[in-house]
């Protein structure tokens, strides 16, 4: 079953719609799939589509519908395709993406573009056995519409291939993408690691720290020096200065105890979930195809860590000799969850109102509320 997903500009993915929000084929009762935790929290609304797709059964021009777009819905695709939209299609726990549509820049002075609507997608499925290994879908094997030429109302035709192929690899890559597919690098790759950048880093930061060492240490070396060298006599006339005079700060407690020990209990536990996460993945708990598995496992990391950050906090509230610990359990819970939520209320409303699918829905917002209520708080 192949199941489309959402779509959104290129150049800003975290800005996604619902694919059944632009003009396009559709059924005539959308049923979305059941969705994990972390596929909603990932922005994921998949739903049957109209693509029927066989196991090793190829298929070439295939109609897919004909769409009838109104003035209002030609507006908004030809604006889609201005924007780069991309579309995200899920076949068999695999990620297939494309573009809408194409852009043609033309002049700069007076500013003149084309708009081409890609009516022909080809599924290229690579398969062992029963398994399926990869898959990418291509929009450059049919002739694309120029929609300059087009005025609405109009009728537009879709169609699409299937191509199986077999393969000799026995297991799926990362990501299930054919490495000769064009989708194998659709997303430009931000992640790259400097060495040299992180080499010169690391070199100044401990030369910094070397820096500051020697010095420190040259100072207190004369502070110490100076004071063995008065006797007892003298140093009750002497004013005292310089790093004797904070001896007594080392012990005596800070003068808000109760918000350091909700930082440091708190910190304590985003460490442990961070770790935590890092050996899940060296594990391979998480599975690539296995979407949004990992937003899943911090979210319950963080439920299960939160005693661990009341623990550490009450401990040193109460070696500091605190007595108001239930400001403290209060202070320690809505530390990082109350920020959280007043700016992901900010967030989701402002996707709520744009019908963007990072808006969770309210399911979703009650069941995070009772996990924190009923396992965070606690």
């Amino acid at each position: 079953m192949l199941y489309v997903n959402k779509v959104g500009p290129y150049f800003n993915p975290h800005e996604t719609y619902h694919y059944y929000q632009l003009p396009v084929c559709r059924p005539d009762k959308i049923v979305h799939r059941s969705l994990t935790l972390g596929e909603i929290l990932d922005g994921d609304r998949m739903a049957e589509s109209m693509y029927k797709i066989h196991f090793k059964v190829s298929a070439e021009k295939k109609a897919l519908c004909t769409v009838n777009l109104s003035a209002d819905e030609f507006k908004k695709l030809k604006e889609a395709i201005e924007d780069l939209y991309y579309f995200e299609f899920v076949l068999d726990g695999l990620r297939l993406w494309g573009f809408i549509g194409q852009l043609e820049e033309g002049s700069l002075i007076p500013h003149k573009h084309k708009l081409y609507l890609w009516t022909h997608l080809t599924f290229n499925i690579e398969y062992h056995g029963d398994q399926v290994i990869s898959a990418n879908v291509t929009v450059t094997d049919g002739v694309p519409m120029l929609l300059d030429e087009m005025t609405a109302p109009l009728d537009i035709t879709h169609t699409y291939s299937v191509r199986w192929l077999p393969t000799n690899a026995s297991e799926r890559a990362p990501g299930g993408l054919s490495k000769s597919g064009p989708q194998g690098s659709f997303f430009p790759q931000t992640l790259e690691i400097h060495w040299l950048s992180v080499i010169n880093s690391l070199v100044l930061i401990f030369l910094l720290l070397g820096f500051i060492g020697v010095i420190l240490t040259r100072v207190l070396k004369n502070d110490i020096a100076r004071y063995n060298s008065l006797d007892s006599k003298a140093e009750m006339d002497v004013e005292e200065y310089g790093w004797k005079i904070i001896h007594a700060d080392v012990f005596r407690f800070p003068p808000y105890k109760n918000l350091l020990c909700a930082i440091l209990g708190v910190g304590t536990q985003f460490l442990c979930i961070a770790v935590g996460v890092l050996l899940m993945a060296l594990l391979s708990v998480f599975n690539v195809h296995n979407h949004g598995s990992m937003n899943t496992a911090i979210c319950v990391l963080y439920a299960l860590t939160s005693c661990i950050a009341g623990f550490v906090s009450s401990k040193m509230y109460r070696q500091m000799g605190g007595t108001k610990w239930v400001t403290n359990v209060n202070l320690v819970s809505c530390l990082f969850f109350i920020p959280l939520f007043l700016v992901w209320s900010i967030q989701n409303s402002t996707a709520w109102i744009y019908h963007s699918t990072q808006a969770l829905p309210a399911t979703t917002v009650v069941l995070l509320l009772l996990v924190w209520i009923c396992c965070g708080y606690p």
